[in-house]
């Protein structure tokens, strides 16, 4: 009788054979204390919606609207601060990347999410690629573009995954990086323009507005759906970060009060192997199987 070593070679005829066990996919974290949105609201908890500019060349109190949410509700690994499918290919494949040549350009500003964490400097800066992840984010330092800051809703009290966002499309840098009139508003919807495919009517959204697309990245798809949230931010300039030359005067504010939520789902993978070797996944069911055979002949 064969050897069970030598069975399983017949069995699966090859030169190279690598056995993997089922892939889990990573369970959503199981936290009654997160509301049912996928965030915890700081205005709800007594914080703000505006971040805080902590340099002294702008005038106290002055902040730039929180104006997006990734949340906690998306795909697990979406909330993941890093590559490989994580929070920086979904961004990249929305057209955004990090720093020109990784160098941070200008001061953080600070949020406080109501997570525990009090007032925390932003993770980071993400600028429009213009469609060169390597460098284009160089081109938009330079001749403006949208552009984004980005905190995650982490902190021992509130730990939900969220990711918020204070986005907004500014000026040149030799006009110091300003914001166009519009522009938090604008800034907000040409993300949501790029993950819907369509242009989005900026003065005339409502609570009632969604959309939804797909984009992806290095093998990765996401599909997005958007939900545009009133009630955490004022529909106001009061207190807006270049406020004098972003509203429009009879038209619209600073911020026109409304939150575009992301629910963010990972709806492809790239496939991926085992060093040149031939890679079988099994389901549970053949698994089961297999290693009950090969415990059978060990015996014998």
């Amino acid at each position: 009788m064969l050897p069970p070593p030598l069975l399983l070679l017949v069995l699966f005829p090859s030169h190279s054979f690598a056995l993997s066990r089922p892939r889990w996919i990573p369970l959503r974290r199981a936290d009654a204390s997160i509301p049912k949105e996928g965030y915890i609201n700081p205005v709800a908890a007594g914080k703000s919606m505006l971040t805080r500019i902590p340099w002294e060349t702008y005038p106290a109190g002055q902040g730039e609207p929180l104006n997006m949410i990734v949340s906690g509700n998306s795909d697990a690994d979406v909330l993941v601060d890093q590559e490989d499918g994580g929070l920086q290919t979904y961004f990249t494949s929305l057209n955004f990347s990090g720093e020109c040549l990784n160098q941070q350009m200008g001061n953080p500003m600070q949020a406080d999410l109501a997570d525990g964490d009090g007032l925390k400097n932003q993770t980071a800066v993400i600028r429009y690629n213009y469609g060169d992840p390597a460098l284009g984010t160089c081109k938009e330092s330079i001749q403006g573009g949208n552009h984004f800051r980005y905190w995650l809703q982490d902190g021992p009290t509130g730990n939900t995954g969220a990711v918020f966002l204070a986005t907004s499309y500014e000026k040149p840098l030799v006009e110091n990086h300003d914001i166009v009139l519009n522009g938090y508003n604008l800034g907000r919807d040409y993300i949501v323009g790029n993950i819907s495919g369509t242009v989005i009517p900026t003065l005339n959204l409502t609570t009632a507005s969604t959309y939804e697309g797909s984009s992806s990245y290095k093998g990765y798809t996401y599909h997005t759906k958007v939900t545009y949230v009133a009630g955490m931010l004022s529909n106001s300039s009061i207190g807006v970060n270049h406020n004098e030359s972003v509203r429009i005067d009879g038209v619209v504010n600073a911020v026109d009060g409304l939150v575009a939520v992301l629910d963010v789902q990972i709806v492809e993978r790239p496939e991926k192997s085992d060093d040149g070797a031939i890679s079988i996944t099994l389901d549970w069911t053949m698994w089961t199987i297999m290693t009950t055979i090969v415990g059978a002949f060990t015996l014998l």
